[in-house]
């Protein structure tokens, strides 16, 4: 070591230590360009990984602490620690975190002290997007009930179906969809107690409001949600998976933790203000962005429904941050009329899916430098992606660190069979794995439908892995895109529409002998319209007014077939299956359809012929679906 007033070596060595340190340099540069140029997203790739790993390690310290904290164990924290900062903001209504708390827990001594509810058991709701849809969840979730989220479009056969389905002990409704539940009243299982947010109720319903007003706002115990393993039921959210009527999804404890951190991973923050106008009934809504606001302790504007119109004045009235979208959205915004100052606003991400490359870069040219953080999921799933580069079209990446953590593969899939490919050993290529870290959870009182959602036998004897049910290509980059839904099923209006149900409801009309739903590609739409093909019984007519009186009178507005198509006999595949490629293929077009088409005309009430001319205008987009 040099004492003071020594010198630096001198010779040979300091040009030594220079090359060295230029030869360093050189290598840097070269290894950073080789980076550059090998693994461009290798980066990006790494500190979306280190957030996956920062979110797992979090919950491994819970559990390793002892302490099993679920999403309303967040929602009570933010409670003790901010509860004069606003939680809802809706139709200019400020909620706090305490008066959440307060209004919820009046929830749970009502039902404490007026019903025969237990913890573990399932409540279903049935309510428009509205604070009282969070106050009646976080209340039956501090008794430690599951509550099952009814879509609030359904009605009639699909609502019994789903309210049968879940087996709850009780159903509450809100005012506005009381005459959903009157409809079916009678046909209700008779131990279901119905309660109604509306103080005068119809004999046979329970008025929850009129009760809220004299109840207790105290803290419930802890001990009546105090989590004892967190893969128990939390939620039931129903989807149409890939077949038949709608299925309760199981969302565990584990499950909405690790959804509720989908904005933190984006980058959102406890400064955000975060706009909700996706129906709450549905995961995106309730998980990722209700419950995405409790993990970062964030402010979140409610809309009862989504307003094209309204959409960039509510942005700009509440200093609106972030917003969730599906596909849909986005479109009805670039077709609003242009005026100024549509870049005059602070948003700044925009968190969702479904949105098609040249809507994603029209949405970006028109309205600014908006981050678009597309993902990927099912309700059900049991892997998620993200696209976390921003690269357009993509839902994400498969890159060699998100398989070390989250295994999936592909395969191939044949279109006209309309099942996965296998060789000659029955062995398919690549699929999604279910295992120990990514387990499928199945759906509520449906055994059979969970099992079919399961591949089995698929590269080895013994293996299981899960069908998504979706298309996906993958490009060279490693990026993957979301194709199109297979199975029974098709997305509209941003919902997934099963075919059978619709085939059922069409089908109960005493003329039609056969009835085989699907989707059809119409030109700047997302998603496919439904399409009807018909077969009449022998010697009976078509009464397109009473088809349109069925479809209307029995489906929600999105799930009615736009087109219909009458044929003289249906053709099948060779497992006997309806044959839906040959007419997904054909579309609409009465240019290459020699069947009497028909499309449906809501001033008429009826489905009118689909001319030429019709046709021409919806491709143009003067007739809109």
């Amino acid at each position: 070591m040099a004492g003071p007033g020594s010198e630096l070596p001198s010779g040979p060595v300091a040009p030594m230590l220079l090359s060295w340190l230029t030869g360093l340099g050189a290598g840097m540069v070269f290894l950073s360009f080789m980076q550059k140029v090998l693994y461009p997203y290798f980066w990006d790739d790494f500190w979306y990984l280190l957030k996956v790993v920062h979110c797992g390690l979090r919950l491994e310290m819970y559990r390793l602490k002892g302490e099993l904290v679920t999403v309303l164990d967040k929602f009570l924290m933010h409670v003790r620690k901010q509860p004069q900062k606003p939680f809802i903001i809706y139709e200019g209504d400020i909620y706090t975190y305490q008066d959440v708390d307060k209004r919820s827990s009046r929830v749970a001594h009502v039902f404490l002290n007026h019903s025969t509810l237990k913890r573990g058991d399932t409540v279903a709701l049935l309510m428009s997007n509205e604070p009282d849809f969070i106050h009646v969840w976080f209340g039956l979730a501090k008794l430690g009930c599951v509550v099952a989220f009814l879509n609030s479009n359904i009605r009639y056969v699909s609502l019994l179906h789903c309210i049968r389905s879940c087996e709850p002990r009780a159903l509450v409704v809100g005012a506005d969809l009381l005459e959903t539940i009157e409809e079916i009243l009678p046909s209700l299982p008779a131990d279901i107690s119905v309660w109604a947010m509306k103080e005068s109720v119809p004999q046979g319903i329970i008025s929850l409001k009129e009760k809220l007003s004299t109840a207790s706002d105290s803290q419930v115990p802890h001990s009546h949600h105090a989590a004892s393993n967190l893969k128990t039921p939390y939620l039931y959210i129903f989807t149409s998976g890939t077949t038949g009527l709608p299925k309760a999804a199981v969302i565990c404890q584990l499950q909405a933790m690790k959804s509720s951190a989908g904005l933190w991973a984006f980058g959102c923050t406890s400064n955000d203000i975060i706009y909700i106008s996706l129906p709450l009934y549905h995961s995106a809504g309730s998980l990722l962005g209700i419950g995405g606001c409790i993990e970062l302790g964030a402010t979140c504007v409610l809309k009862k429904k989504f307003s094209a119109s309204q959409f960039w004045n509510d942005c700009k009235k509440y200093n609106v941050t972030v917003f969730q979208y599906i596909g849909e959205l986005c479109r009805y915004l670039c077709k609003q009329p242009k005026r100024e100052g549509e870049k005059d606003h602070r948003v700044r991400l925009a968190v969702g899916n479904g949105i098609r490359s040249d809507v994603w870069r029209e949405f970006l040219d028109r309205f600014g430098n908006i981050k678009m953080c597309e993902l990927y999921g099912a309700t059900e799933g049991n892997i998620c992606f993200m696209n976390h580069t921003g690269k357009i079209g993509s839902v994400g990446r498969a890159n060699f660190l998100h398989k070390l953590f989250f295994a999936f593969d592909l395969i191939k899939y044949d279109f006209q069979k309309d099942e996965p490919i296998r060789n000659e050993h029955s062995w398919c290529s690549r699929v999604k794995k279910v295992n120990a870290k990514n387990p499928f959870f199945g759906y509520a009182g449906n055994r059979k439908q969970t099992e079919k959602k399961l591949l089995c036998d698929v590269f080895k004897k013994g293996d299981v892995y899960f069908n998504t049910g979706d298309l996906m290509v993958q490009d060279q980059e490693n990026f993957l895109y979301f194709w199109d839904r297979i199975g029974d099923t098709f997305r509209w209006k941003g919902e997934n529409i099963a075919t059978t149900e619709v085939a059922d409801i069409v089908g109960m009309l005493d003329f039609i002998q056969d009835t085989n739903v699907y989707g059809v590609a119409v030109p700047d739409y997302e998603g496919k319209a439904g399409m009807a093909s018909i077969t009449l019984k022998p010697n009976m007519s078509l009464d397109l007014e009473k088809v349109y009186e069925q479809v209307v009178t029995f489906l929600p507005a999105y799930a009615c077939p736009q087109f219909l198509r009458i044929q003289e006999k249906m053709e099948t595949t060779g497992t006997f299956k309806l044959q839906k490629f040959r007419l997904v293929e054909e579309g609409f077009s009465p240019l290459k359809i020699s069947d009497p088409l028909y499309f449906m005309d809501k001033l008429k009430k009826s489905y009118i012929p689909l001319t030429k001319e019709i046709y021409h205008q919806i491709v143009l987009g003067k007739i809109k679906l």
